[in-house]
């Protein structure tokens, strides 16, 4: 996947702050980098296997971890302690990724009146569509993070040609299984939502799954392939449980 070598300056990251009265930001990064987010995915998943005293919950966002903590139990300072010690065990920003990822391929329809969008984004990246969509179809991108909506990750990075703006406006409404592009990222929608994003695909998976066992079947550090398929195979998933999405373990 693309990577991004450029790592923050050591001098001001990592960076410990508190959130609120019962809770820590570890941060790697002011803005988005593969390296930024490595060292989050590793970080959190170092706390969650670590007993630091204090610590209830880890979450990450694309280049920060957020730390659930028991301030009543445990004092913020010697929470504090426990993180920067973790923090200086390791280079977080070359560390392994976290075990057990998955690898997904979800079969994608790119462009036509389902992703109507296509054409447009792939102007703004300064490509045809049809390199567009090569591209894209072929991008094995990272889940960062899941956010703003239930189930929906954001991927990436993509190449820089697809550092390309929000729109302006909002699209008013996209549809479960859309596929969206902006700032070197898609962003799979897992339910119906407005969106600043250009829609550039559409598949049949769900994201979400309310019912399921484990209603978000991506999760952080997962690895994704948006196979391009032709539009009578996208009809033909859309009763597929899996929306035709196959996954195996990342050795």
């Amino acid at each position: 996947m693309p990577s991004d070598q450029d790592s923050p300056a050591k001098t001001s990251f990592p960076r410990i702050r508190p959130a609120g009265v019962d809770g820590f930001l570890v941060s790697f990064g002011d803005k988005l980098s593969e390296p930024a987010n490595r060292a989050a995915l590793a970080f959190r998943d170092a706390v969650e296997r670590e007993t630091i005293a204090g610590v209830e919950e880890a979450s990450t966002s694309l280049v920060s971890v957020y730390l659930r903590i028991d301030p009543v139990s445990v004092g913020h300072q010697v929470i504090a302690n426990g993180l920067s010690r973790l923090l200086e065990r390791a280079d977080w920003y070359a560390a392994e990724l976290p075990a057990n990822r998955k690898f997904w391929r979800i079969p994608t329809v790119f462009g036509t009146e389902l992703a109507p969008q296509l054409d447009e984004a792939a102007k703004m990246a300064g490509m045809t569509p049809d390199a567009a969509l090569a591209m894209l179809s072929s991008a094995r991108v990272r889940v960062q993070t899941i956010g703003f909506a239930p189930g929906m990750p954001y991927l990436g990075l993509l190449p820089e040609a697809w550092d390309i703006p929000r729109q302006s406006g909002l699209t008013p409404k996209v549809p479960v299984g859309a596929l969206a592009v902006a700032i070197r990222q898609f962003v799979l929608f897992g339910v119906e939502s407005p969106t600043g994003w250009r829609h550039v695909g559409q598949t049949a998976f769900r994201s979400f799954q309310p019912e399921a066992e484990t209603p978000f079947p991506l999760r952080p550090g997962d690895e994704v392939v948006f196979e391009s398929v032709s539009r009578e195979a996208f009809e033909a998933m859309k009763t597929d449980p899996t929306g035709g999405a196959v996954s195996e373990a990342i050795k």
